[in-house]
């Protein structure tokens, strides 16, 4: 089964999002030892606020993808890591 992680993230300005885009878009990619299925970056513009959704095929790929983003310096992030929650993803529908 498939599993998400969904950080949420304060702070988060349209210029840092814009970097962070860049960075991802650009040839860089995901951070070396990450292997997401799929990356949604969800962003509120008035508040500041985002939600990350990185979704993962399996546990394994999961755990080590958890681990290496929960060991990425700050300034790699969008902004403040206000939570972390892991979910199973129970319905994907994509026409």
């Amino acid at each position: 089964m498939a599993l998400a992680r969904v950080v949420s993230f304060d702070g988060v300005t349209n210029e840092r999002l814009a970097e962070l885009k860049q960075r991802l878009e650009g040839g860089d990619g995901p951070p070396e030892g990450l292997k997401p299925q799929e990356m949604i970056v969800l962003h509120d513009a008035d508040a500041e606020k985002s939600l990350v959704l990185i979704f993962f095929e399996n546990e394994d790929d999961y755990r080590s993808g958890d681990a290496v983003l929960s060991a990425m310096d700050a300034g790699e992030t969008p902004g403040e890591r206000t939570s972390i929650t892991k979910y199973d993803v129970a319905v994907r529908v994509t026409p």
